[in-house]
């Protein structure tokens, strides 16, 4: 990796011509915008767009209803209460980003967030009322100083804002494309963006490579919690973003800011994927943390004592374990009874007693596991990225709203907030005419970008197994604990995996396969040498994960402080003059990374006045 010194950097992205080994596309189809993700933020943002009357196709990597806000348990977080303030939500967001927020962004979010949340509830969300009301009952969280956690089925939250937002995309007759995993943004000749190349799993209208051309792309992602062995992110969180847009030439920034969740349900060391959550409106409610002797480790430690904002309470749990020798803590919420339980929490109740715990009669135990990254595709508050006619939101971007450690149940709302913010400035443009020999989105399949795209290399493919290799170099080396240590065994490991792909790909034989370009067009393939990995989902996945895990790993190799969710053992303090900075990083055509320093904790535009 190469490190500047401060300043603004580089000017709007110029691309990288780097793009996945893949097949060339075989059918497109034309819309004005390609949504990509079937979260919160791109539901949101593929029903507003389709409202404004564009032609909007929304891209998913499973079904619409498998992406990361299903998994939300404990809710969403707005000004909503009786004494609240958007200015009290955003003094506790504030603190809780450590002294990296934008708080331009951050305002945005607290005083338009009550307003989308209301949105959402027009769209069909219902959430939970108090009782003999029908007002929204409302609940706390860490870092929270009120109640302003509205939440749906008890802790199916995420659940239930799914649900709704899949109705209503289903009812307005959106075109979709399941089991889709996207791989490159497609550009024209002067930079901008010309659509997305996808690849479609299984049966459907279309199978294989594919492309959708559309002036304007809303990557909507989700996370990249799957870099690491143990996860609260399901299986499809595999950074593939945050990789598209670092190829495309965009900028990313915040990702060594990983938000580990305290409370995740420990079953051994050895547990790897996607593990259950415990919320913690859990603790919200008054459940305690407690050793094994049923001691309270976090009284006296922060005012907010187990509602410390998620930064706090992971580490607090590691050190008191590492303290005692052991690998886990434990949330006790025995004195709620059985029927709270059932009632508030049937979900986590549900998940404890599959794996063999009964939180009504023993306390839960518990340790940190990767949750949510505070960082991502960088945007301005439109949702603009640094390549022209690319937008972000959700997890996947970068908007300056978290800093360095996400404020519990923020999430969902920033997907409203800034997903209702791209729609407003792609509504704001004049709508795209249709490409030469370009048909509506519902019509044949011969629609073609109307310029071709930079020269294209292609990127060494990881062998699929080695993903679990990515995972286990990142939970060693760059999880809760850091060290410059750990970081350069994880940074010369992972180097090494980029070189070992980079030396199968060029032994004699192997020759770039057919790809996509924006016409569509395809280069002439040779053999490829039979020990090389095969383009496909497995081999696409685990590439993406390297990438992320470059990044990550450069930035906190950086960042020589604790900040936030991210913990230096050699550097345990933070450091203001020297580190209350972003990092800009960038990817190379010859695939190095460059990283940039902001000269303050401000973000430069994205977009050149």
């Amino acid at each position: 990796m190469t490190a500047t010194g401060t300043g603004t950097g580089p000017g709007p992205a110029a691309g990288t011509g780097i793009r996945l080994t893949a097949p060339a596309p075989g059918w497109s189809i034309a819309a004005d915008v390609v949504v990509v993700g079937s979260g919160v933020a791109g539901l949101t943002a593929a029903l507003r767009c389709a409202a404004a009357g564009r032609r909007t196709v929304v891209v998913t990597k499973a079904r619409l209803d498998d992406g990361s806000t299903r998994w939300a348990q404990g809710g969403i977080a707005a000004a909503l209460g009786d004494g609240d303030t958007p200015e009290q939500h955003l003094a506790d967001t504030l603190v809780a980003g450590a002294g990296l927020c934008d708080e331009a962004a951050v305002r945005t979010l607290v005083t338009e967030g009550p307003d989308a949340v209301h949105r959402l509830i027009g769209t069909g969300a219902r959430f939970d009322t108090a009782p003999g009301s029908d007002e929204i009952a409302l609940t706390r969280e860490g870092g929270h100083h009120r109640r302003r956690i509205a939440h749906a089925g008890g802790d199916a939250t995420g659940a239930e804002i799914s649900r709704a937002l899949v109705g209503a995309v289903r009812a307005a007759g959106l075109r979709t494309i399941e089991n889709a995993l996207v791989l490159d943004l497609l550009t024209d000749a002067d930079g901008r963006t010309a659509g997305v190349t996808l690849h479609v799993m299984g049966e459907g209208q279309h199978d294989g490579v594919g492309a959708v051309h559309a002036p304007a792309v809303v990557l909507a992602t989700g996370g990249m919690g799957q870099v690491f062995s143990a996860t609260t992110n399901p299986a499809v969180s595999t950074g593939d973003g945050v990789a598209l847009a670092l190829r495309a030439g965009a900028e990313v920034s915040d990702l060594e800011f990983v938000q580990f969740h305290p409370t995740v349900l420990y079953l051994g060391a050895e547990a790897e994927g996607q593990q259950p959550l415990i919320s913690e409106a859990v603790r919200g409610e008054g459940a305690h943390l407690v050793d094994g002797d049923g001691t309270r480790f976090m009284v006296g430690q922060h005012e907010l004592a187990e509602l410390a904002p998620r930064d706090i309470v992971a580490k607090a749990i590691m050190r008191q374990a590492h303290e005692q020798g052991v690998a886990h803590m434990y949330l006790d919420g025995r004195h709620f009874g059985a029927q709270m339980w059932e009632s508030r929490f049937p979900t986590i109740l549900a998940a404890c007693r599959s794996h063999g715990i009964d939180p009504v009669a023993e306390p839960i135990p518990v340790a940190p596991a990767a949750h949510y990254a505070s960082g991502g595709v960088r945007t301005d508050l439109r949702g603009r990225t640094t390549v022209p006619g690319l937008y972000a939101c959700g997890e996947v971007a970068c908007t300056g709203v978290h800093g360095a450690n996400r404020l519990a149940s923020n999430s969902l709302l920033e997907g409203l907030v800034f997903a209702e913010r791209i729609v407003a400035d792609i509504a704001g443009t004049p709508a795209p005419e249709a490409a030469p020999n370009s048909t509506p989105a519902d019509g044949p399949d011969t629609a073609r970008a109307t310029a071709p795209s930079a020269p294209r290399t292609a990127l060494p493919l990881l062998a699929p197994d080695t993903r679990t290799a990515v995972q286990r170099i990142m939970t060693t080396g760059a999880g809760v604990l850091r060290s410059a240590e750990s970081l350069a065994r994880a940074a010369a490991e992972l180097d090494r995996l980029h070189r070992e792909a980079t030396a199968a790909a060029g032994r004699p034989g192997r020759a770039e396969p057919a790809g996509a370009t924006a016409t569509g067009t395809a280069t002439p393939t040779a053999p490829a040498d039979p020990k090389a990995p095969e383009p496909g989902v497995e081999a696409w996945e685990a590439t993406n994960l390297l990438c992320v895990a470059r990044v990550l790993v450069a930035a906190a190799r950086r960042r020589e402080e604790t900040r936030g969710c991210h913990w230096r053992e050699d550097h345990p303090d933070r450091d203001d003059a020297s580190w209350r900075r972003h990092f800009r990083i960038t990817l190379d055509a010859d695939r190095a990374l460059t990283l940039h320093t902001t000269a303050t904790a401000d973000f430069p535009p994205t977009v050149t006045p």
